[in-house]
């Protein structure tokens, strides 16, 4: 209490801090997603380039996806991609096929209906997602009426790079999302794509708050003898800055996410029932129960059934329509892993904290892969002698299932920075003691206010040292913090206002390479 403000006589309390001030820890999980959404809007206001936080899928499905009607109406579909079956004369070399009446087709989708945000974030919940920013750049686009060439890579015309690289922007605005997820980056061409990937690696490392993670292009649908040239032109696109804030993870997964209901009739030829005529109702082997469907879905009579009545009335009547579905089910079920990897990161964070790597890990969700890479092929993918730049696998073991088998940035060749992990914690360190330092500005520059900093900052480290995030048998060993005169400031620095906090840690680092020496030992008498 400043005594000169007492002018009357009585009885005055003066209260004293016990306690210093503290360090609270910034959240390490929080992704924000870029992309197209069903929907933005809530309660008459557009959400669109409007970074908005989130809890849970359903504050999610509250702003961003298409309200239903009330029963008995099928509810509303918030993501329905369009297939095609285009027949071939053989069995194509590349991409998803079935065979029908002993003619091969392949699924190809109408690339303009193709957008992987909001199963992407439906994968983030179910691999233990929270809290959220989604930036919603627009909804879905119009369907092109035609399948894409077979075996092409998938490029939505809808997905546009001005519209990603906005609402990029609007991130730098935003301090608490941790890492930058654009599912939809692998639906530009291989150039756009590139821009983006570099675009995001820049404001990563202006912001330094964040860490964007990737997925490839190719990794949909990999040639298995070229899959090793989609790596090559990645490696190439992502440019020379800021790696140490980018992680790529390959290939795609191939989900449960969506089911028998989200896929039927209205996904097929862009609706038109008519091409599933000589599909399901053949001239040598006719299905009369299917025809007569087929015929009241074209021209319905009386009180027509709803779209999911039909499906099922086609289903139990064709076994050919059954298999379609299931077939079309599994290709619109493979998407990028970015989604997942965030959930498993939250989950990690959550469970340990932001040192232990998101790795050796399943995937809820997964059920198989695209392709499947022996030992070797991993190897050139985890380091990289041309480029340096690290790629994380998702593999398949007998008895295990889908694991994450890496925890690397697209730094492979920095000893500071080629670890996921070591990453986030140095980002989690900072962000944490520059907040708190906060609290100091304009406070006087003397032994008392270095002292205050020095012990906030310590103590807070202690902690971070008992959870097992900081390596070393004591804490001075796993760190040390100075702040004063002669340590870490000149009398220049005081008289022109700078303060300077000098702060080493022992980060910890994964166990990657685990070797066990065997040898041969003559047997002793007892």
């Amino acid at each position: 209490m400043n005594e000169s403000i007492i002018k009357s006589p009585g009885v005055y309390i003066n209260e004293i801090n016990a306690f210093p001030n503290s360090v609270v820890p910034v959240p390490t999980a929080v992704p924000a997603f870029i992309g197209y959404t069903p929907q933005a809007m809530y309660e008459g206001k557009s959400y669109i380039n409007v970074p908005t936080k989130i809890t849970s899928f359903s504050d999610f499905q509250a702003i961003f996806m298409l309200p239903s009607p009330a029963a008995p109406a099928d509810p509303a579909k918030q993501y329905s991609p369009h297939y095609y079956l285009v027949a071939e004369k053989s069995p194509p070399e590349k991409g998803d096929y079935m065979q029908i009446a002993g003619t091969y087709y392949t699924i190809v989708p109408d690339a303009n209906t193709i957008y992987y945000l909001f199963n992407s974030v439906r994968l983030f919940y179910e691999n233990g997602g929270g809290d959220a920013y989604i930036v919603s750049v627009g909804t879905y686009g119009p369907a092109s009426g035609n399948p894409m060439t077979p075996g092409d890579q998938i490029v939505n015309p809808n997905v546009q790079l001005n519209d990603l690289t906005n609402g990029l922007a609007l991130l730098k605005n935003e301090e608490e999302p941790t890492m930058y997820i654009c599912p939809e980056a692998t639906l530009l061409s291989i150039d756009t794509n590139g821009m983006l990937m570099q675009e995001m690696l820049l404001q990563n490392t202006e912001m330094k708050t964040a860490v964007s993670i990737f997925d490839i292009i190719g990794g949909r649908n990999p040639d298995p003898n070229k899959w090793t040239e989609d790596i090559t032109t990645f490696r190439n696109n992502t440019g020379v800055y800021g790696l140490d804030f980018g992680t790529a993870y390959y290939p795609f997964i191939g989900t449960t996410i969506m089911q028998s209901k989200d896929i039927d009739y209205t996904n097929l030829f862009g609706g038109d029932v008519k091409q599933l005529e000589p599909l399901l109702n053949p001239p040598a082997a006719p299905n009369h129960d299917a025809a007569i469907i087929l015929s009241s879905i074209e021209k319905p009579s009386g009180t027509p059934l709803t779209v999911s009545q039909y499906n099922n009335a086609l289903v139990s009547a064709s076994k050919t329509y059954a298999t379609i579905v299931k077939h079309v089910l599994s290709v619109a079920n493979v998407l990028p892993p970015s989604g997942a990897i965030a959930g498993v990161i939250t989950k990690t964070d959550n469970e340990v904290g932001p040192w232990q790597a998101p790795a050796n890990t399943s995937i809820v969700g997964a059920v198989h892969l695209p392709i499947k890479l022996s030992e070797v092929q991993r190897g050139g993918l985890n380091m990289d002698t041309v480029s340096s730049k690290s790629i994380n696998s998702i593999l398949y073991f007998n008895g295990l299932g889908i694991l994450i088998w890496g925890a690397r940035t697209l730094d492979g060749n920095s000893s500071d920075w080629k670890y996921l992990p070591v990453r986030r914690t140095m980002t989690f360190l900072e962000q944490s003691c520059k907040l708190a330092a906060q609290a100091y500005v304009f406070e006087p520059n003397t032994k008392n206010t270095w002292e205050g900093v020095r012990t906030m900052t310590s103590s807070f480290l202690t902690s971070i040292w008992e959870q097992g995030g900081l390596q070393g048998a004591t804490p001075a060993a796993a760190f040390s913090v100075e702040c004063g005169l002669g340590s870490t400031m000149t009398s220049e620095d005081l008289l022109i206002g700078f303060m300077r906090v000098t702060v080493k840690v022992a980060v910890v680092h994964p166990a990657k390479f685990i070797v066990f020496s065997f040898e041969q030992q003559m047997a002793n008498s007892s």
